[in-house]
């Protein structure tokens, strides 16, 4: 019986708000659409954590210099995102290496994931929620 009437309270909430309604399954849709785009599946930094240890993972931080030196994962590469083609040879040995991609927050690696399947990398992975969901874990990081 809770069931019906809940389903009840979204169907009229849906009606008398359409528009909010719209707009939530627009953001959705596009969400949806910007991840199958890039290409690379996203780890939680548990998940991200374990592929390191059990695959031997390859961290690659795709944040400017500055930002790197700040806080790191420990034994990741600085690729700054916008050097990334003219460092693709440093990255080539690693290619049949699972990837994960580390940005700030998560939303710009997708780019450089794109860029990097096309390069022929197969095992590309971007950190959910980025370095700042490193942090938010308590995972630790090297600081220079």
């Amino acid at each position: 019986m809770g069931f019906t009437i809940m389903m009840n309270q979204l169907i009229e909430f849906s009606i008398n708000h359409w528009e909010m309604v719209a707009v939530f399954l627009a953001i959705l849709a596009t969400l949806l659409f910007v991840e199958s785009k890039s290409g690379a599946q996203s780890l939680t930094p548990s998940a991200a954590t374990n592929l390191m240890n059990t695959e031997e993972a390859i961290i690659v931080d795709i944040r400017p210099e500055k930002e790197f030196k700040s806080g790191y994962i420990t034994g990741a590469l600085n690729v700054p995102a916008t050097k990334m083609k003219d460092n693709l040879t440093r990255l080539e040995k690693h290619k049949d290496a699972p990837i994960i991609l580390v940005c700030k927050s998560g939303v710009t690696s997708g780019a450089s994931a794109k860029d990097l399947k096309k390069e022929g990398f197969t095992k590309v992975y971007k950190l959910q929620g980025g370095i700042a969901e490193w942090q938010s874990s308590n995972l630790p990081l090297v600081k220079k």
